[in-house]
């Protein structure tokens, strides 16, 4: 008993896995970072939305009874000194600038502490940003201390004994980076180490159900073309629209049935080609042992046969050769069409020419039969586009067939008519005739429909014609009634000049 197998390979399923993975750490990884930016976002924007009237609460407090210049111009150091100082003591993040309507920094005591080289001015487009909207709205400003960034600050305007300028205070300072990396750095870290973990946990539960998802279809495809591997070709992939894979579920199923039809065909060509090889070993026997018995005739009489009776018995001789030399060439010709070793060289040529050439070349053989044969074309001359070698057999073996089947003084007539753009070409007798009941069988191969022995046939020349048409995608027909004759009919397109 074969033991159940696998539907999915290992390798297959560890690409699954690998893929799931990868993707959910990228998800993680993405998040973490997307939560980590917007977090510290916010919280810069609370703490400029807390502190937004910071600037304006110092000039209203410290310059109230004490001015911040000095009566020779200058700042008064003093008081921004006792200003920061104050200032720090509630939070040691905050770096106050006094700037003047320019945006030129005129003092800062971080200024006076600071080893690096700090910038001298302050973009005003921020400040003035921040200023008509009260403080409303999240912006940052320039760092003087570290010109290549921008915090977030309180600013706001002041008018002095005759001096204009700005209040700029950076409410994230150096210190405070400091202490927000850090902080961040632990909180990226707990949060890595979370979301890693939660990662893996969802991974494996995602992976999981998505892999089961995803290939229950492909398991039970896998299923059912083992089924048809194993002998059952009846079995299909039911209602393969409502599957995940249904280009795949369609294409399996079309070539289920292609090869079920080829297999069927293979079949049906196995007993046609036996019924064949009866059929023309019958045909063979038969010429051939005339011939022999003939030959064995001569052989042992010829001192005492004379001479008349010599020649009717190598004239009957002659006859069966003719004979089996028709039917070989009919079987080579037949094998060829049937393998598709033929292929059509399509040409325009003068179907007219053409049927004068047969007409000419089987007029002897109609007259010893006293049978009359015609050429009926209106047109004056008709050309066609197709194989002329295929199309010269098509009809000599129609019009060897007609020949044969006319009683003597009968009448043979090759109608050549245009229709369109094609041309009809009608081989018409006035012979025996083919009972209906048989019609739909005479191409059949080597289908003979009269078994007497003085029309006994080949039974190929029919189902080479048939061939032929093929090969040039048209068809023919048949019309015949018993004792009134049968007409033949094809067409083949018509070349314009």
């Amino acid at each position: 008993m074969r033991t159940t197998e696998k539907t999915l390979t290992p390798k297959l399923v560890k690409k699954l896995w690998i893929a799931f993975i990868l993707l959910i750490l990228l998800m993680g990884s993405s998040y973490i970072f997307i939560t980590g930016y917007l977090t510290h976002k916010h919280n810069q924007a609370i703490t400029q939305r807390v502190n937004a009237n910071v600037a304006e609460h110092v000039i209203q407090e410290k310059f109230q009874n004490t001015a911040p210049f000095l009566e020779d111009g200058s700042v008064n150091k003093e008081l921004f000194g006792d200003l920061m100082h104050d200032m720090m003591a509630v939070n040691r993040s905050i770096e106050v600038y006094l700037l003047d309507k320019t945006g030129e920094i005129q003092y800062s005591v971080v200024l006076e502490h600071n080893e690096n080289e700090p910038s001298k001015s302050v973009s005003l487009a921020p400040i003035e940003a921040f200023i008509e909207k009260g403080g409303t709205e999240f912006v940052l400003g320039d760092d003087p201390l570290n010109p290549e960034e921008s915090k977030i600050f309180s600013a706001a305007p002041f008018h002095i004994d005759g001096k204009e300028g700005f209040i700029y205070i950076i409410l994230a300072g150096k210190e405070f980076q400091l202490i927000s990396d850090n902080l961040l750095g632990q909180y990226f870290t707990k949060l890595g180490i979370g979301a890693t973990l939660l990662t893996m946990l969802f991974a494996a539960l995602i992976g999981i159900l998505s892999i089961w998802f995803l290939t229950k279809n492909l398991r039970l495809i896998t299923q059912t073309v083992r089924k048809f591997q194993e002998g059952d070709l009846d079995i299909r992939i039911a209602n393969p629209e409502a599957s995940d894979i249904e280009v795949f579920a369609h294409s399996f199923n079309e070539m289920a049935d292609t090869i079920v039809d080829n297999m069927d065909k293979m079949k049906s060509v196995d007993t046609l080609r036996r019924e064949l090889i009866a059929n023309v070993s019958h045909d063979l026997r038969t010429p051939l042992a005339i011939l022999k018995g003939y030959v064995e005739t001569l052989q042992i009489k010829r001192d005492a046969l004379s001479e008349e009776q010599k020649q009717e018995y190598l004239q009957i001789t002659h006859e069966n050769i003719d004979k089996l030399s028709k039917l070989i060439n009919q079987l080579f010709d037949y094998s060829k069409l049937e393998a598709e070793q033929v292929a059509p060289i399509k040409e325009p040529f003068s179907i007219t020419e053409l049927s004068h050439d047969l007409i000419a070349k089987f007029k002897v053989l109609a007259e010893q039969k006293s049978i009359t044969l015609n050429l009926d074309n209106p047109e004056a001359n008709c050309m066609v586009f197709a194989d002329v070698s295929l199309v010269e057999r098509a009809l000599q073996n129609l019009i060897e067939n007609a020949i044969k089947y006319t009683e003597i003084g009968g009448k043979v007539t090759l109608s050549l008519l245009k229709k369109g753009k094609n041309i009809e070409i009608n081989i018409t007798d006035t012979g025996t005739g083919i009972p209906v009941n048989e019609q739909p069988f005479i191409f059949d191969r080597y289908k003979q429909v009269n078994k007497s022995a003085k029309k006994q046939g080949y039974g190929l020349g029919l189902a080479i014609v048939k061939k032929i048409m093929d090969l040039h995608d048209t068809t023919i027909t048949v019309l015949s009634k018993p004792k009134e004759g049968s007409s033949f009919i094809f067409n083949l397109p018509a070349y314009q000049l």
